[in-house]
């Protein structure tokens, strides 16, 4: 049984998983051909799935209520087509406490108390502090690297999350702080954050229900 995704599921899901992008970075989500994820994106607006939103020379696609539907629908028959559903739900009980360490990591690396402000913005002035931050990056590093390689055997659209935050770890351990947190790199943050919206997405769980 195959365990490779059709084109359809993963244009949705790629708008699902990216919030709000424009074709290109969709397409690139999978390694889809742009031009066939543009059709199927306009297709799907067509069926009121996606819209399409451009303000301040930007533009992009995100998903409807209706959409967003119809991708956890998709989501669900295509777990049970490969009777991974169970598998996915230990990796997500799993993924929980790590989930709360990486966001703890984070926050660390935004802020650093002192005396007179518990909520002191992290200046990076003080290198045994980010250095503690970036060891406990480390331990979510390893503990990851199982998981994904895990969910990567469920289905092949969940491979490269373990990889991508190994390497925006070696990144910021190398000095690119950048890659820890930012939004407009794949940092640690962006891809933590996608792997969490996609199992999320593929279980059916609402984000603010979790344990």
């Amino acid at each position: 049984m195959t365990r490779d995704s059709p084109h359809d599921l993963l244009v949705l899901h790629a708008v699902r998983i990216a919030g709000f992008a424009d074709t290109p970075v969709i397409a690139h989500r999978y390694g889809l051909d742009a031009a066939k994820t543009e059709e199927t994106l306009r297709d799907a607006e067509a069926r009121g799935w996606v819209g399409h939103t451009a303000f301040a020379g930007t533009g992009g696609w995100s998903l409807t209520e209706p959409g967003r539907a119809e991708n956890e629908r998709l989501l669900a028959a295509e777990l049970a087509r490969v009777g991974g559903a169970g598998e996915v739900r230990d990796i997500h009980r799993e993924f929980l406490p790590l989930n709360a360490l990486l966001l703890r990591a984070c926050t660390d690396w935004q802020l650093r108390p002192t005396a007179g402000d518990r909520l002191a913005v992290n200046d990076h002035s003080d290198p045994a502090w980010d250095a503690g931050v970036l060891r406990e990056l480390a331990g979510i590093d390893r503990a990851l690297t199982p998981l994904a390689d895990r969910l990567g055997s469920v289905l092949t659209r969940f491979r490269g999350y373990g990889t991508r935050f190994t390497t925006a770890l070696a990144r910021a351990r190398a000095g690119e702080g950048a890659w820890v947190d930012r939004t407009d790199v794949d940092s640690c943050h962006r891809v933590w954050f996608e792997l969490h919206e996609d199992l999320i997405a593929t279980l059916g769980i609402d984000r603010h229900a979790e344990p």
